[in-house]
């Protein structure tokens, strides 16, 4: 069975994730969608939340499993039996941050592969800040998100404005 990783923090998830993880889906027989639990950046939702978002997202896929993970990337897809990380690319922006990325984990897991796919046209612009910093002005974007996204968004913004927590 061939096992391929497509790791990130989906704060939240878009529909340009679903769209690389629906193309990546044919490629191999299980997808390993990774919920980064450790990270530099101030997520919006915690690790569980964007697990739970991220499972309901991505239903429809069959061979698709959410796991959370933390550490290095290429030791989670190790334990996984994982053969190939699968990477988005939105511009020439992201290509430069992921080329180092990939030759970084190569030096360090040289059996694992890191496999690029180009976003669709659509969703080049997409990205999980834009749909928060959208979303905290007031305007769940409609169309580059799944409505249970575009649910929790709402949820979590209504929480806080109320100054209660879901917790």
């Amino acid at each position: 069975m061939k096992i391929a990783v497509y790791a990130g923090t989906f704060d939240p998830i878009t529909l340009g994730h679903i769209d690389i993880l629906d193309r990546a889906c044919r490629l191999f027989d299980k997808l390993i969608l990774a919920v980064a639990e450790d990270n530099y950046k101030n997520t919006f939702f915690d690790a569980e939340e964007r697990c739970e978002i991220a499972r309901k997202a991505v239903a429809h896929l069959p061979n698709v499993e959410v796991k959370p993970f933390s550490g290095l990337l290429v030791e989670f897809c190790r334990n996984e039996g994982a053969v190939a990380i699968i990477r988005g690319l939105r511009a020439m922006a992201d290509f430069e941050k992921e080329f180092q990325l990939a030759l970084m984990n190569k030096n360090v897991a040289p059996e694992i592969d890191s496999l690029f796919l180009m976003t669709a046209p659509e969703y080049q612009f997409v990205s999980s800040s834009i749909v928060k910093n959208f979303s905290e002005l007031g305007y769940v974007p409609d169309g580059i998100i799944s409505p249970c996204v575009a649910e929790a968004l709402q949820e979590k913004l209504n929480a806080q404005k109320t100054g209660c927590s879901e917790d």
